[in-house]
């Protein structure tokens, strides 16, 4: 039994130890840390920013909700009172109506 050796895959696994060996070096690094703290500094600023305008966006929303609930409860308002005057306007115009009537059958003969 003898074991062969693939010349291209031995190699590729020489270059993988040897890439990871460097890169874990290379992130442990004191300049690695460095960019590493400033890059996550630059998110934590740009996250208190982006929560400043949804926290901006979302009172905008609360006070145009609130309008729009106004506004239609004042349209409601102003919809019942209409339909009231127009109840009392019906009952007083048929009252007109049975007293100009004189046989009282609420036809226009008089």
């Amino acid at each position: 039994m003898a074991v062969k050796f693939d010349g291209k895959k031995t190699g590729l696994f020489a270059a993988g130890v040897l890439f990871g060996t460097a890169g874990i070096k290379l992130l442990s690094s004191k300049d690695a840390k460095k960019v590493y703290t400033g890059c996550t500094a630059a998110v934590l600023r740009m996250k208190d920013c982006i929560m400043k305008i949804a926290a901006n966006v979302q009172d905008n929303c609360e006070d145009i909700y609130a309008g729009a609930v106004q506004i239609n409860d004042d349209r409601k308002a102003a919809a019942a009172e209409y339909e009231d005057e127009s109840a009392t306007e019906d009952v007083e115009l048929e009252e007109a109506k049975s007293e100009e009537s004189e046989c009282g059958c609420g036809c226009s003969e008089q």
